[in-house]
């Protein structure tokens, strides 16, 4: 019986997790940001080369 509340309990976290994560990308593609990870992502318009060592948002 604790092995069964123990799982649900895990289950229940990772759906959180999850949730939270799904709940952030949509929230930032709401706001217009084109590279989500990228901290110019309202400057750069996407093509940026955020993935890249490039520092050129000016």
């Amino acid at each position: 019986m604790d092995t069964v509340i123990a799982n649900i309990v895990i289950i229940a976290v990772l759906a959180v997790i999850v949730a939270g994560t799904v709940w952030y990308l949509v929230r930032a593609k709401l706001r217009g940001d084109k590279c989500i990870g990228c901290p110019y992502s309202k400057q750069c318009g996407g093509k940026c080369g955020c993935k890249k060592s490039d520092t050129s948002h000016e």
